[in-house]
């Protein structure tokens, strides 16, 4: 091959990206007379660099952004960075410079990564979630929610780590101990702040029904994170004294298995009964050091202690003992359960354990034998050992007890969640300052309107114990808005979840100044197709739906939901595990590229696996893509060093040529439904690779034969333009023509190339005529006589009868032997 004609992916990318970019081809405005498409990706945290991840989801939603906007589309694509989080903490620990120097200097490297790779976002609309100008929005919605009363603040239990001075969230706490201290960690009740997000379980819960286009395992993740529940919530007496302990219970119709209850270890009654029981005491302090994130509290051993109180039955008056135990959790509903043995397997686990009397109270609605001895009997069923109620099933026994208990003024039927209010306080240094001030006369106050944004310090001297801010006076000493005295600002920061709930909304006005969102959002919301990883099925996809309703009640939105249409991509495995540094399995993305191209590296992550699968890595895979793109240049350029084409003539097309041009057509067809229908960009790419195999194979020089060859590479051109763009780009030109790819429409398929030629063929049962198919002129014989057998006709003879033999005449007929 020539050198003017050699594949250099280097110059080629390069030309390509600087005529987008001089061009603006994917800066968009709002065009009320176009069909808007709103692609996004889960923006990335400024870590430093890519990683194979990243470009996978990356190159997802490019090849759909690209592909809409050849579809017509008005596209918009934009790109951002959820900049605040404890890696910059640590990174200024670890080299001593401030996070916010850290995380700007990674955004500009990242962003150049991001260019390299071709992606078409709209970097005029580009948001970084630590600039004031984009949080100052999220602290003004902050305060109107607070004087709607869908904020506020209360005494929490959460992980402390007493070494770094902060709370930890579950998932940080290993082993019981600190993730980056190693500290033993505390469960420790402090003041933090709260979203209700529980007043929109309802609603948060039924749209889910209406969300076509999210996948099932998403929204059953989510049902069940909310965990509505139907159930009664009943009151107990504590023996000796007036108190009342408060439960709520699915399952009333077991009220009468009742053998003991169980409180958690900061419930007032197991304080007070430690008060002069240090053995006691010393349990309470061990469960301040345990787990609290469910899976957790699943697999640890159950432990408790008596408290030496007991509550009264309700209904038999029966004396019940009160223990503490250390999967009771005070941060969820009372604080308090009633244990039933016999009919829940933790309950039935505990007893066990502690030799606490296991009653059956339920038994099998089919008169089988229930074991409770073996294992708890968990299922529905008849009452028995329930005195008046023995008989009743579970659900008339529900409504029967339910009913008692609201006659008597001591229960109530109740709906629950599972979901709780939504803490978004964090006592760190890099986020959102909490927009409250603190007087003593007047309490909290949210921080004026003309006082935002309330912005973080940047210059800061960053140890990782505790806040800087808390050591900043300049800071956290304020007059009070509404008296004048001297007050003080909150130095607790938001969850970065908060920043990553609307700056989807954000990129429809991303220089707003007036307002957090302005008429632009009406244009763009919601984004019709969404894309990352499943591992955010529950927190930021559920808070972001929050978010979105928030916005629409305070009248900035019109959207119900945020998201029309959500893939969630799957992960990329090396040797059959995640890339991570620590397992030391990674690939940089830069060194691929800057060795074989950014097109090469879009090709193998389009063409290894389907979206929503887990990716293997290969580096013959990747070599692969790269040896397919030589021939598709090299195919390109052989083509058009010849001489000119000439229009293509369908009519005057021999055999050979309409079937290239038969190829090239059905390949059209079956990309557009690969990757506008279904997705699996892996089989778009295969299809594009056996139509280039078939002009390879097709060596004819003549007029037609090149028109025919010459409309199959530009169809493969403009098939992959989404997936390799840049030497799309390239070859689009080489073909002859002056435009771009990027402003070609997509190819679609002609009905009349797709024809073929067709014959009719008798179909026979038993020698006699039963019927007439129509089949392609070159059908092979398993195909005719598969057709011939689902004939309507046909199968009234054959039915169920067995098929001794089928001969086969081609051309003329086939006769099914019954």
């Amino acid at each position: 091959m020539s050198k003017e004609v050699r594949y250099n992916p280097e110059d080629v990318e390069r030309e390509a990206r600087e005529f987008w970019d001089s061009e603006r081809c994917f800066e968009v405005d709002e065009d009320p007379a176009k069909d808007k498409f709103y692609c996004l990706t889960m923006f990335p945290y400024p870590s430093g660099q890519l990683h194979m991840g990243h470009v996978r989801v990356f190159t997802i939603s490019d090849v759909i952004a690209r592909y809409q906007r050849m579809q017509g589309k008005h596209v918009l694509q934009p790109m951002g960075w959820d900049a605040f989080g404890m890696p910059a903490e640590n990174a200024a620990i670890k080299r001593g410079v401030p996070p916010a120097e850290w995380t700007y200097k990674n955004i500009d490297y990242m962003r150049g990564q991001l260019k390299r790779l071709g992606y078409g976002y709209d970097w005029s609309r580009e948001v970084t979630t630590c600039r004031p100008e984009y949080y100052r929005w999220e602290q003004w919605l902050f305060t109107r929610l607070f004087k709607k009363g869908l904020v506020y603040r209360k005494n929490s239990i959460v992980n402390w780590d007493p070494v770094d001075q902060t709370v930890l969230a579950n998932e940080q706490v290993i082993d019981g101990r600190g993730w980056r201290s190693d500290a033993l960690v505390e469960r420790r009740e402090i003041r933090q702040w709260f979203m209700k997000i529980t007043a929109y379980a309802d609603e948060l819960l039924s749209y889910l029904d209406k969300m076509e286009g999210w996948p099932d395992s998403v929204k059953t993740m989510q049902r069940n994170w909310i965990g509505r529940s139907e159930g009664v919530e009943l009151s107990f007496d504590v023996e000796g004294t007036d108190e009342k302990l408060t439960v709520f219970t699915t399952r009333p119709d077991t009220l009468l298995g009742v053998t003991y209850m169980a409180v958690a270890a900061e419930h007032p009654i197991a304080q007070k009964a430690a008060a002069d029981n240090p053995a006691l005491g010393k349990f309470l302090e061990e469960c301040k050091t345990m787990q609290s994130a469910e899976a957790a509290m699943e697999t640890m051993e159950k432990k408790g202690m008596p408290l030496g109180v007991a509550a009264i039955h309700p209904i038999s008056g029966e004396r019940v003992p009160l223990w503490v135990a250390n999967f009771v959790l005070m941060g969820y509903g009372t604080g308090a359960v009633m244990a039933v043995p016999g009919h829940d397997e933790r309950d039935w686990e505990f007893a066990t354990r502690h030799n606490l009397p296991i009653t059956q109270v339920i038994a099998p609605a089919d008169q089988s034998q229930a074991d409770i001895s073996a294992a708890a009997y968990t299922d529905y069923g008849v009452l028995v050992n329930s005195g008046e109620y023995d008989g009743l099933t579970s659900a008339e026994a529900f409504a029967a007890i339910a009913d008692r208990f609201e006659r008597e003024g001591r229960g109530r039927k109740k709906v629950n969640y599972r979901l709780r209010d939504w803490g978004v306080s964090r006592q760190r240094y890099w986020g959102t300052p909490i927009p409250i001030i603190y007087c003593d006369d007047c309490g909290a106050l949210p921080v004026p309107e003309d006082q935002l944004p309330v912005v973080l310090p940047e210059n800061v001297q960053f140890t990782g114990v505790g806040s800087p801010l808390r050591d900043m006076p300049e800071f956290f000493n304020v007059d009070c808005p509404q008296c004048g005295k001297g007050a003080r600002r909150e130095t607790d920061t938001f969850d970065t979840f908060v920043e990553s709930s609307w700056y989807f909304s954000r990129y429809a006005s991303p220089d707003s100044n007036d307002a957090m969102l302005d008429s632009r959002e009406a244009y763009w919301m919601p984004v019709d197709q969404y894309t990352g990883g499943i591992e955010h099925a529950i927190l930021h996809l559920l808070y972001a739906r929050f978010f979105q309703k928030l916005m629409r009640d305070e009248g900035l939105s019109a959207a119900d939901e945020p998201f029309t249409n959500l893939l969630t991509q799957g992960m990329v495995l090396k040797d059959g595990a995640k890339m991570s540094k620590a397992k030391g399995n990674t690939v940089d993305p830069q060194e691929l590229i800057d060795r074989y191209g950014a097109d090469t590296v879009r090709l193998f992550m389009m063409s290894a696996a389907p979206p929503e699968q887990a990716l293997e890595w290969s580096d013959d895979g990747v070599q692969g893509a790269y040896r397919f793109l030589k021939r598709f240049w090299m195919a390109v350029h052989r083509h058009r060093a010849v001489n000119e084409v000439a229009p293509l003539d369908a009519a005057s097309l021999d055999a050979a040529q309409l079937d290239l041009r038969r190829k090239t057509h059905q390949t059209i067809a079956k990309v557009s439904d690969d990757i506008g229908r279904r997705y699996k960009f892996n089989t778009a790419v295969a299809a594009a690779m056996e139509l280039l195999n078939a002009i390879n194979r097709f060596e004819d020089e003549s007029s037609q034969g090149r028109a025919v060859t010459q409309e199959s590479l530009e169809a493969i051109v403009l098939l992959l333009a989404p997936i390799v763009p840049h030497i799309s780009h390239e070859l689009w030109h080489v073909l002859g023509h002056s435009s771009a790819p990027i402003a070609e429409a997509w190819p679609t398929a002609s009905d009349a190339a797709l024809a073929q030629d067709l014959v009719e063929i008798v179909v026979q049962v038993n020698g006699k005529l039963r019927g007439r198919i129509s089949v392609a002129a070159d059908a092979d014989r398993d195909a005719v006589c598969k057709t011939a057998l689902a004939d309507e006709n046909v199968q009234r003879f054959v039915a169920d009868q067995t098929v001794r033999k089928t001969i086969f005449v081609p051309g003329r007929l086939v006769n099914v032997v019954i």
